[in-house]
Parts: C-alpha cells; structure tokens; sequence
C-alpha cells in the first residue's frame, strides 16, 4: 500500500475533510467524515443497510455534493469547479461500476463501451479499437462484442460495465456493489479483476460492499454506521482463492 506523499502507479488521491451530506430535513446520511485514500490505494466500505455507505461513495465520486465540508479529487476542491468542468473530471479520471450493469440495451457490447470515448471527441473508428482492447482486457472477446447486452450472462455484462469504466483509462475507480447481482463464482471473478487492475496498474478503488469476502481484497476498510466512520482497518489482500491457490 502506498504511503502519504507516494503517489504509486496511474491513481489519484481522494480526500474528505468533515464531510456530511443531508437530504431536506432528515437526519444526516453522512455526518462529518474524514478519510483520505491515498493513490494506488484499494479501499472498500461497509456498513448495515441505511448505513451512508452509498452516499459517500457518491460524495467520493463528485456524483453528489457535501452539505458542509469539502471533498478533493487529485488536488481538486470539486466544490471550486462548475458543472461542466465536474462532468469533465468524472468522465476522464473516474470510471463508474454498479450493481445494476446501466448498459444501453439497443447498443452492441462494443458500441456500450466505446460510447465514453465517442463523448470525448474521439473518431468512432478509434473508439471502437480502444473498446475491443478492453473487452479482452476484460476477458471477453470480438464474438461476443458484437452481440447486445441481454445476450449475455450476469457476469459477462458486469465485465461489460467493467469495461466500459475503464476505457478512457481513468485514474479512480469507483465501485458500488458490483458483485450484488452475481452468482458466488461470478462474483469472484469480477472481483479478481479489479484485484489485477489494482495490482497491474496501481488503480485507486473504492468498493462499497456488504460482503466480508469482497472487503477481503481490499488493502483497507472503513465500517460505517448512522454515517459515521467506526472502525478504520488497514489490511493485506488475501493470499490464496476460494479454492486454496496462489494469488
């Protein structure tokens, strides 16, 4: 794991200092947090249901503003930039992966992925190479890049969301449940993935899960509860599989 003041790899720092975000007059979902994820970092979060676990991951994210307090993306102050500069920011340093796969149904596997790219001025013919480089990155291949997303498995669109988070190549990756909607073999694999983007390219991730065996990959976990930091873990990635082997 890096240190402070060692970016390691093509990460960025992300920083939240004294953090809450409240909706209308309800109670906080996140109630002054503090946590810095250092570059090249793989951090995970956990917490109960209702727990602010999403809404922070959104606040990390640039995907929600903070109600009090500030959030910083590779020195950054989001609060600072407009809403085009922010919608910039997340397009090119952020790639985005959910529980539910949000591909477009009436687009092919290749045109969901290369569409990131299509935005950020690139020629189609480019965007659709760089597209087939990181569907095989992804472990699928030309075949099935011409097919539409129902006609592919749980697992293998969750490789297309996949996919499609990294081709501009950001430099944060931030992950809300991805394995929540896959079956327990699936869900490993997909988790190895990110494990190998981490490890290959010093990616920094955030993951926010429910499960201790996804957390396990993860170098750190924060536990939240009623939107708040309660425990504060730094940990080893696991050094053997599901089926005892060498990672």
């Amino acid at each position: 794991m890096s240190t402070a003041g060692e970016p390691r790899g093509d990460g960025c720092r992300v920083v939240a200092d004294r953090v809450s975000k409240r909706y209308g007059g309800g109670a906080a979902a996140v109630t002054d947090v503090s946590l810095v994820v250092e570059a090249g970092d793989f951090l995970s979060v956990m917490g109960p249901s209702g727990s602010g676990k999403t809404t922070l991951l959104n606040l990390l994210a640039g995907l929600d503003r903070p109600s009090t307090g500030r959030i910083l993306i590779a020195g950054q102050n989001l609060a600072e930039l407009g809403v085009d500069a922010l919608s910039d920011l997340r397009l090119r340093r952020i790639g985005f992966v959910f529980q539910s796969f949000n591909l477009l149904p009436s687009f092919t596997v290749e045109e969901n992925v290369a569409w990131p790219l299509e935005f950020l001025g690139e020629g189609r013919r480019t965007a659709a190479r760089r597209a087939a480089a990181q569907l095989e990155r992804v472990g699928l291949d030309d075949g099935q890049g011409k097919r539409r997303p129902a006609e592919l498995s749980g697992g293998e669109q969750q490789r297309v969301a996949l996919a499609r988070a990294l081709v501009a190549e950001p430099a944060l990756l931030v992950a809300d449940e991805p394995t929540g909607n896959l079956d327990s073999r699936t869900g490993q694999t997909i988790l190895d993935l990110l494990d190998t983007l981490h490890r290959d390219r010093g990616l920094t991730i955030i993951l926010v899960t429910h499960s201790p065996a996804a957390a396990a990959y993860a170098e750190r976990t924060v536990e939240l509860l009623d939107g708040r930091i309660v425990r504060d873990i730094h940990t080893s990635p696991p050094l053997t599989d599901t089926k005892g082997g060498a990672r």
